[in-house]
């Protein structure tokens, strides 16, 4: 069983608002959005709510794994692999055919 607690990895002030986007399963940028218009126009009282999240939400766990599934956002890391393997294609293509990948998108594309 899942349990409601603020963001470590997605947060922008304490992670109670990417905390509860992660635990019903969507994108926190569009809870915060909502709760920014909620706040300017004067639905409630939205500053005192995030405050009293803020204190009864716990933290989420530290963990030891490089990468969190349940999270959005930008993941340090996740994107090194992937470079270097796109870097290695094109090295191995200049070896096979001579042109370079500049020259084949200013052929195609120019």
């Amino acid at each position: 069983m899942r349990k409601l607690t603020k963001s470590r990895d997605n947060k922008m002030v304490s992670g109670v608002l990417a905390g509860i986007a992660e635990y019903f399963g969507f994108d926190p940028t569009i809870l915060r959005i909502i709760y920014g218009a909620a706040t300017l126009i004067g639905v409630g009282s939205p500053f005192i709510l995030y405050i009293v999240l803020a204190i009864v939400i716990p933290e989420a766990p530290r963990t030891n794994r490089s990468e969190n599934t349940g999270t959005y956002g930008f993941k340090p890391g996740n994107n090194r692999p992937e470079k270097k393997n796109h870097v290695k294609k094109l090295r191995k293509l200049k070896r096979k055919t001579g042109v370079t990948f500049s020259e084949i998108l200013a052929k195609n594309y120019c």
